[in-house]
């Protein structure tokens, strides 16, 4: 145990402490899984496995609330690993080191997983607690949320028993939320042609230091991404001196800005090669001064290295690099109904080299408007189309629809004001939650999302502030209770 475990509510940052050491990214949670489980049977309380792998505890209401209201509280087991360039650390093994800095708590070079570990250990707390009074509790852990909300997705029609639902993986203190966007993947595959090349010279080029963060929290503050500026940084060289890429790559998760990107790229002689190097420093140049305010940290290195024996050939690097600049990311369009919200974005999120001799790009688009989300996918598959890629559009998810007239809202609004001292704010978000699926799959559940303030999820930057975690807890703990009498 870390110094985390003496935090308080000492309960809730106990087991935050253990899920540190736990591995649990995206479809690798069945540590966590047998964590939550041995908790559910040292205590006695019926739990269930459902389809898709997510765990439904149930715990009795305490003395006179046994027939009150069923709520049931949903959080999200897994969590996106992300590390900086030089951090030694192996997810698989090696436990998140934490950081306390002033007021927020972070990792040493590597995703917290506060997104959505603190809504976890809120939930295996409140497991626990023989204190609280309250009615009826369903605790629903769900899996691989993160890489395309597949937990969620499975989860059967019939296995709750709840009216009311409150979700633990809203990252805003002061806020509840009660809608989301709605979101889908594309992955396109261009086949590539390798050519041999004799002599020449050869380069590896890398972007690194972008801030990255989560592709719906984070989209809206025009951060850098690795891949678009590679690509365009080479684009432009393509222009000047004859190159051909060998490798490629970049960005490691569908719902994370690109941080990092690399290349290999070949030249035929020494005039090239100063060409490409002179041109390339010149575009980074001007993309770093571009940025210069939203992602000062901008890294960019340029080496010499072997030339490489085998290349992508001209087409093929032409093709990429012309896929690359041309896909859209970033904000589409501003919410008209809720301002500052961003209604419909996209995130060029990975690009990577397969064994079968073909590219993969993926890219991930929300939208709270479903109608814009579908345009937008369609404007993506076009493009990639015009290009001859192959295009691949996931089913996705809906968004949840906000309503202001939720008996849940009221109850929360009021449990909070009363516990805080202040009234909360209302709204919705534009990263997307498991509420949009699991509304669709109980249509009469009355739904609301809250948690603490957690800043730059899905990057090494991602923190929680400490002291926005207690009072969380404290409502959630309240609106228990109060719901419980109903």
């Amino acid at each position: 145990m870390t110094f985390v475990s003496k935090l308080s509510p000492q309960s809730l940052w106990q087991h935050f402490d253990q899920l540190l050491t736990i591995p649990r990214g995206s479809k690798q949670e069945a540590a966590a899984r047998a964590y939550v489980l041995d908790i559910a049977g040292g205590l006695g309380l019926v739990a269930v496995e459902t389809d898709g792998g997510n765990i439904l505890v149930r715990k009795p209401g305490t003395s006179g609330l046994e027939s009150g209201p069923s709520v049931v509280l949903q959080a999200h087991l897994d969590m996106v690993q992300e590390k900086n360039s030089g951090t030694l650390h192996d997810f698989a093994v090696d436990p998140i080191r934490p950081v306390r800095d002033g007021s927020w708590l972070k990792a040493e070079g590597t995703t917290l997983g506060a997104d959505n570990g603190i809504g976890v250990a809120a939930m295996l707390a409140l497991m626990e607690d023989d204190e609280l009074a309250h009615g009826p509790l369903e605790f629903l852990f769900t899996v691989d949320e993160e890489t395309g909300l597949t937990g969620a997705k499975e989860l059967p029609t019939d296995v709750l028993e709840s009216r009311y639902l409150i979700n633990l993986d809203s990252e805003e203190d002061g806020v509840i939320t009660i809608g989301c966007a709605g979101g889908g993947d594309t992955r396109t595959h261009v086949l590539l042609e390798c050519v041999d090349v004799i002599g020449g010279s050869g380069l590896q080029v890398v972007v690194s230091g972008l801030k990255g963060g989560h592709s719906g929290v984070d989209i809206h503050l025009q951060r850098g991404n690795a891949i678009r500026i590679l690509s365009r940084a080479l684009s432009v060289a393509a222009e000047v001196a004859e190159l051909k890429i060998a490798h490629l790559a970049g960005g490691n998760a569908r719902n994370a800005i690109p941080r990092e990107a690399r290349a290999t790229i070949w030249c035929p002689d020494q005039a090239s090669t100063v060409r490409c190097r002179d041109a390339l420093v010149h575009e980074f140049e001007a993309i770093a001064s571009e940025i210069r305010v939203p992602d000062p940290g901008l890294e960019i290195a340029i080496e010499s290295v072997d030339a490489p024996v085998r290349t992508w050939s001209a087409s093929s690097t032409a093709t990429v690099l012309s896929l690359l600049i041309s896909l859209p990311h970033g904000v589409m369009r501003m919410s008209d109904d809720l301002p500052g919200l961003v209604e419909t974005s996209t995130n060029l999120s990975v690009v990577a080299e397969e064994e079968d001799i073909r590219l993969f790009v993926l890219l991930n688009s929300r939208s709270s408007v479903a109608t814009a989300l579908k345009a937008l996918r369609r404007r993506i598959g076009a493009i990639a189309g015009a290009v001859g890629a192959s295009v691949e559009q996931t089913d996705g998810y809906p968004a949840w629809q906000p309503d202001m007239d939720s008996s849940l809202l009221g109850i929360m609004r009021d449990t909070y004001t009363d516990q805080i001292g202040t009234a909360p704010t209302v709204g919705a978000m534009h990263a997307g939650l498991e509420c949009g699926i699991i509304g669709e799959k109980y249509p009469d559940m009355d739904m609301v999302s809250f948690g603490p303030l957690i800043e730059f999820p899905h990057s090494p930057d991602e923190r929680v502030r400490i002291d926005t975690v207690e009072p969380f807890f404290a409502v959630l703990c309240a609106t228990l209770s109060r719901l419980g009498g109903l």
